[in-house]
């Protein structure tokens, strides 16, 4: 039986390749963008198999909307996956409040709409598979990216409680973390960000030159990621995190490895919270 699919951010870069990688495996797709057009040539190409749907991540109602489109159209919903998402990188002393909230809201909200409005459908079916396509950017901290970085945070805690809370029904959740891809994010992400203010060259200035060096070279093929994602979708057990992507896996490694070095050195603190406890052992300067 052919798998249905619910693709956000379909009209672009990686949602385009999980797309395309989804109906060359045989699969139905509803595939969702705020312009449909640019999906035209796909819908020629592949008729009744794909259907269009404009969403707002933002919109509740929406997404409720498109999960109910659906389930009308192909019968069922076998894998949502939740990849409409953008950052911009500027300081936060000068991000616009409205720019980190919609940030934010497209980031974090679009996924929590969506996987609300997926779980009863999944749950009713007896499973299916939630792939939240989130970043290495949800492990670590890069200067310049405040709101995007804490929505992908959020998205990755958000995402191991609810695949805890419906794994019972036959639900699995995944939340992709890939580094750096050969789309249109990098490009989209450096339009704020023309000119670094004086007072940031001695946080920011190493993560701009890399930025700019980086964009167009990346390491992240979303074709592979995206054919790696269709053959999740047909496996037993899938994990609560992927990393995608050997820069990623460089980062994140040394991330999590200063974090356990932070640990070790402030143990003397952290256990001095409880009661009856000894007195806090401050780490050397």
């Amino acid at each position: 039986m052919s798998k249905v699919w619910l693709i956000t951010g379909a009209s672009r870069g990686l949602g385009r390749s999980i797309l395309e990688a989804a109906l060359q495996d045989g699969g139905k797709a509803l595939a969702t963008a705020r312009d449909t057009s640019r999906l035209a040539d796909l819908k020629a190409r592949h008729g009744e198999r794909l259907a269009t749907f404009e969403l707002d991540v933002t919109s509740e109602q929406q997404a409720k909307q498109a999960v109910a489109e659906a389930v009308h159209r192909f019968g069922r919903l076998d894998i949502l996956v939740n990849n409409a998402g953008y950052g911009h990188i500027q300081p936060f002393e000068y991000m616009p409040a409205e720019d980190f909230r919609a940030q934010v809201e497209t980031n974090l909200f679009g996924v929590v709409n969506l996987t609300r409005a997926a779980i009863p459908v999944m749950r009713a079916q007896g499973g299916g598979y939630i792939f939240q396509v989130s970043s290495v950017g949800g492990r670590i901290s890069s200067p310049g990216l405040s709101a995007y970085q804490a929505a992908k945070w959020a998205v990755g805690g958000f995402s191991d409680v609810v695949g805890k809370e419906v794994a019972p029904f036959g639900n699995r959740v995944c939340t992709l973390e890939p580094g750096g891809m050969r789309t249109e994010w990098g490009n989209e992400a450096r339009t704020t960000l023309h000119a670094l203010p004086q007072d940031y060259q001695a946080s920011m200035a190493g993560f701009k030159a890399l930025m700019d060096s980086y964009v167009g070279h990346e390491v992240g093929d979303p074709e592979r990621i995206a054919n790696t994602i269709v053959s999740l979708a047909s496996r037993d057990a899938v994990p609560a995190r992927l990393v995608l992507g050997s820069d990623a896996w460089q980062v994140v490694e040394a991330e999590e490895q200063a974090r356990r070095e932070t640990m070790q050195r402030w143990k003397g603190v952290t256990l001095a919270a409880d009661f009856d406890s000894a007195s806090p052992v401050w780490p050397s300067e």
